[in-house]
């Protein structure tokens, strides 16, 4: 397939294009401000702000996919008027779209959400992703929407990067234990997301770990495979302190069944990774 991934250079885009690009796929990235430095893939600059531009890339590219895994949380035009652009141009074109979505469309009330829960977000980026959500539905009933959850990977994620500057003193804060996730491994989540690509799935996809856990005792899992003291992490509570949704869990039972891709809790990829750092750690 010949598979156009827009927001390229973040986190999951680019472990999309790799992954993409490794099964054989023709990659185009985007990217906002720098180019990603992946071989064999095709960099060009989108702005999902401006209609146009869209349309350009799209001629361009020519793509028989689109993935959408770009957002920027304060910033609604392009996580949510964006997206909903994008959806419009590939319509148009004839292109495939899966869209990455979050588990923030919804506000915690009833905890467990399968894919037939309706959106009630009650945050700003939520309002924006449910808003995409529903665009989307309605301009490309044939795309997939993917919610997913906390996204983790080997070190570069943004949690990732908080735990280790909680620990070492870099940064202050806390990590909440009343604040429960179902995190997924960033490589389980693309590989998902390109087997959704080539599928003929429509609708609704959750892409989460089976893992429902706090913020702080996915922190401590951190710090456990990454040789870190878990006991200067310090604890909080969210409620009454931060706004938002407190515990939100995706069921991905449904989707999960379909998928030759397994998505790993929290608990099993970070022991793995934890006794692969230690073999690393014998052997060097």
């Amino acid at each position: 397939m010949n598979i156009l991934v827009v927001g390229g250079s973040g986190f999951l885009g680019r472990e999309l294009a790799r992954q993409a690009r490794e099964a054989g796929h023709t990659v185009t990235a985007t990217f906002a401000t720098r180019a990603g430095d992946l071989p064999g893939v095709r960099w060009l600059p989108l702005d999902l702000r401006r209609s146009e531009a869209i349309t350009s890339l799209l001629g361009r590219a020519r793509p028989d996919v689109v993935v959408n895994a770009a957002y920027r949380k304060a910033d609604w035009a392009v996580t949510a008027d964006g997206a909903i652009r994008l959806a419009t141009a590939a319509t148009r074109h004839g292109s495939r779209l899966v869209h990455v979505s979050s588990d923030a469309v919804f506000s915690g009330a009833d905890v467990h959400y399968d894919e037939s829960a309706t959106p009630d977000p009650i945050t700003p980026y939520g309002a924006a992703k449910a808003a995409a959500e529903t665009a989307i539905r309605l301009l490309a009933p044939a795309a997939v929407i993917a919610r997913t959850s906390l996204i983790i990977g080997d070190g570069g994620s943004v949690h990732e990067a908080f735990v280790h500057d909680l620990a070492t003193g870099r940064r202050r804060g806390v990590l909440f234990t009343d604040d429960i996730r179902c995190p997924v491994h960033v490589t389980d989540l693309a590989g998902a997301v390109v087997e959704l690509a080539a599928s003929d799935r429509a609708g609704v996809c959750h892409l989460a770990g089976p893992d429902a856990v706090s913020r702080h005792e996915l922190g401590v899992l951190i710090a456990g495979r990454d040789a870190l003291d878990a006991s200067l992490l310090p604890a909080g509570r969210r409620a009454g302190a931060v706004s938002g949704a407190s515990d939100v869990r995706l069921d991905s039972t449904r989707t999960q069944r379909t998928l030759r891709t397994t998505l790993r809790g929290a608990r099993d990829f970070l022991h793995e990774e934890r006794g692969r750092h230690r073999q690393v750690g014998r052997h060097t």
